[in-house]
């Protein structure tokens, strides 16, 4: 595909971290440079890359290891034709009558995230969605929640208790008060149109997966890898405590006895991780490389992380003959204060 002559679609924006949405550009240039029909995303996110892959007419595996993620890519890479309707939209965020609702968000959250009003619309979003919404339609919801909730929080993460942050009478130097305090109902209905702007049936079977990277059972030409990242000290960035919020959503029945009450912003019970893990982070990327060595691979990193862009390089070099380091500028992340990291792709052939 030739975009000067025929412009990529785009996937929606996002506010999620770590999205490569701002370098898709870029990205769709190299990969058209690249031979390959068959590919796999294999750290997805919410699919910026994954969706670009499918506008490149590319048959395309989206992986990602937490479960809202994958209905995420489900609702904008493997669905090729669903959108959701108005109507299941109103179903879903209006109580049903007659219908007891629990009110775990209520009891666990206050005053932690969102307010007490907030909660409340949370908690009854949350049990309707499951049982009106089916297959793609329902996926699209979910992620037309997560994306509602994502914007209604500073920093657009779930870290940390820091609801004052939004609530508070103070002169603001950063942050989007308009935004925070638009109604979840408007930016639900606001994301779900924009997702369903963005629908299109490829010609190719695209689909979306929930799975340890190294367990994914196939084959593919060309593997996208934009793992988790360790910073320069040694710090991860943990998705699944970043966003744990957003898995409970979609587990609603039993998130309880999953959180972890210890700690004050009641993230799930800790789940340990070699791609967060810098005594480990080296092995992994080897047993990768080595599980796809016969697929081209593409590595988004930063210039500061562990491994080193040499020492990954080295790394990929085990696996593959040649391996090119193409620079990408600058990019900062949500609370990142290192703004001297590049972004570079790794392509080992």
């Amino acid at each position: 595909m030739d975009s000067t002559q025929t412009p990529l679609r785009r996937p929606p924006a996002t506010r999620y971290q770590g999205s490569k949405f701002k370098l898709l550009p870029e990205l769709s240039c190299q990969f058209e440079n690249l031979e390959f029909t068959t590919a796999l995303d294999a750290f997805a996110g919410t699919g910026s890359v994954a969706y670009l892959l499918k506008s490149l007419g590319k048959q395309v595996t989206a992986n990602d290891y937490l479960y809202s993620n994958q209905l995420s890519l489900r609702a904008l890479i493997e669905n090729q034709e669903t959108v959701l309707t108005d109507n299941t939209i109103d179903a879903i965020l209006k109580p049903q009558p007659g219908r007891d609702y629990d009110d775990l968000i209520q009891r666990t959250f206050a005053g932690i995230y969102f307010t007490d009003e907030e909660n409340r619309w949370l908690d009854t979003v949350a049990q309707n969605l499951p049982c009106i919404a089916e297959g793609n339609e329902r996926a699209l919801a979910y992620y037309a929640l997560f994306q509602a909730a994502i914007a209604k929080r500073p920093y657009n993460l779930f870290h940390r208790r820091n609801l004052y942050m939004r609530t508070a009478q103070v002169q603001r130097s950063f942050g989007n008060k308009a935004t925070w305090d638009t109604p979840f109902e408007d930016h639900f209905r606001r994301h779900a149109a924009a997702a369903n702007a963005t629908i299109f049936d490829s010609g190719v079977a695209c689909r979306a997966t929930c799975e340890d990277v190294l367990d994914v059972n196939s084959q593919f030409e060309l593997v996208y890898i934009d793992s988790p990242y360790i910073n320069g000290r040694g710090t991860g960035v943990d998705y699944r405590d970043f966003y744990h919020f957003l898995e409970g959503l979609v587990d609603y029945k039993n998130w309880g006895p999953q959180i972890d009450h210890t700690r004050k912003h009641r993230p799930l019970t800790r789940a340990r991780s070699p791609w967060t893990d810098p005594r480990q982070i080296q092995t992994a990327f080897d047993n990768l490389f080595a599980r796809f060595a016969d697929s081209i691979l593409v590595v988004s990193y930063r210039s500061d992380g562990i491994p080193s862009i040499d020492e990954l390089t080295t790394l990929l070099q085990r696996h593959k003959s040649r391996v090119e380091q193409i620079p990408l500028g600058r990019y900062q992340y949500a609370l990142s204060k290192n703004n001297r990291s590049q972004e570079v792709l790794l392509i080992g052939r």
